[in-house]
């Protein structure tokens, strides 16, 4: 087994794998949520990190259904959908005694599609973006139990939700406008999270098992803006919606001198979101699908990751990981299976600073996105099309001070 001195720095690397793989999943899915800095083994530490992710979705064969919004056959039949995109992350942990705590921000939900208005599904999306920020405390306490230590885990999150989606509403001359309506949105919510932990420090092993809660989104009002469709109203709309719980396992052990292997299976209960409709609030009639909505229609996530970690000196730590993470579209939309092999190195100059880089390699699997029906509501019947197998990619960084 791997001694107290050689786990170390495997542990380290470990952990920031974690940070740099869950990028692309599927849903809303970003950053997710990550309390791995909780476990850092000194009294205080402070990381900054941030993830730069680069998918290359690209929509083919898209087929416009004349009878929504004008006929747009004539436009061409593949757009590129995804934009690249940055997630950042910033933690500091305290610890005394038996309890540690941890006071982070990140963005754990997201997604930016922009195929643009010249092609022939812009009725079913010309721009979607949607962000989240979430700033949580979790605390831990821990105890003696057997050769290592049991840790119970708690803690709370604020999150702020704002985003937009653009759709072209109808086909009409330029000098009535863009034809383009614009529901832009915001709410804000709590959550809360509990887990526990086990932990032997001198052989880097480590299981811990996280749940962390929906976060109700009641009060989601924004504005449906129709000026640019022949010179419509700006509409007061409010909707409602949950960010998704999930429960996460993680696990972790030395299996020789400097090695170590790590893995994780996290479910995101991603189906609590189908339909979200949105009514309008200055006394216009609003119909059971609402004026307008934002159709989802997931399914729940499943995201499976394991990896070996090697510390090769007293300097330098590498890992590799392979993740799987089932699509959470069911038929509609572009979000199927992915596949992710990752890598990363951190370099300790001193006892104190750790800088760490990783970058990984993926595969978005093809499907298509046509029409059915789930709930008594219909989705795809605006525009159907298929993608290919596409490439995504990521790089990352981080420093962590610890003292």
């Amino acid at each position: 087994m791997a001694s107290r001195m050689t786990s170390a720095g495997v542990l380290s690397l470990a952990l920031f794998s974690t940070l740099a793989q869950p990028s692309f999943a599927g849903g809303l899915e970003r950053g997710g949520y990550n309390i791995d800095l909780l476990f850092d083994q000194s009294r205080f530490s402070a990381q900054s990190a941030v993830i730069y992710v680069m998918p290359q979705r690209e929509l083919e064969n898209v087929k416009d259904n004349p009878a929504r919004r004008g006929n747009l056959s004539g436009r061409p039949n593949s757009a590129d959908e995804t934009e690249n995109y940055a997630v950042p992350y910033v933690g500091f942990k305290g610890g005394y005694e038996a309890v540690d705590c941890l006071f982070d921000y990140s963005q754990p939900f997201g997604v930016h599609t922009n195929p643009g208005v010249n092609w022939a599904g812009a009725n079913s999306n010309v721009e979607t973006k949607i962000k989240t920020d979430n700033y949580a405390a979790t605390c831990s306490y821990k105890f003696d139990v057997g050769p290592g230590q049991l840790r119970f885990i708690g803690g709370t999150f604020y999150q702020r939700l704002d985003g937009f989606q653009e759709k072209l509403v109808a086909v009409i001359p330029p000098t009535f406008g863009t034809g383009v309506g614009r529901l832009d949105l915001a709410d804000e919510g709590w959550g809360w999270r509990a887990g526990v932990g086990y932990e032997i420090p001198e052989y880097a092993v480590r299981a811990s098992l996280v749940y962390n809660s929906r976060v109700k989104y009641d009060d989601l009002t924004g504005t449906l803006d129709l000026s640019q469709v022949g010179g419509g109203a700006v509409i007061p709309v409010k909707g409602s919606a949950d960010a998704p719980d999930s429960l996460e396992l993680k696990l972790q052990s030395g299996i020789a001198p400097d090695w170590l292997a790590f893995g994780s299976l996290k479910w995101t209960n991603w189906s609590v979101l189908q339909s979200i409709p949105f009514c309008p609030t200055n006394g216009l009639p609003c119909a059971p699908t609402g004026i307008t909505s934002l159709d989802l229609a997931y399914r729940d996530g499943w995201t499976v990751m394991g990896g070996i970690g090697h510390k090769f000196n007293e300097q330098w730590t590498g890992a590799v990981s392979l993740t799987w993470d089932r699509g959470t579209s069911d038929g509609y939309g572009s979000q199927t299976d992915t596949w992710l092999v990752g890598a990363g190195a951190a370099y300790n100059p001193t006892e104190n600073i750790e800088w760490r880089v990783a970058g990984s390699l993926g595969v978005m699997t093809s499907g298509e996105s046509g029409t059915f029906t789930r709930d008594g509501v219909t989705y795809g019947n605006d525009a159907t099309y298929t993608f290919g197998n596409d490439l995504v990619a990521a790089i990352s960084t981080s420093i962590k001070v610890k003292f």
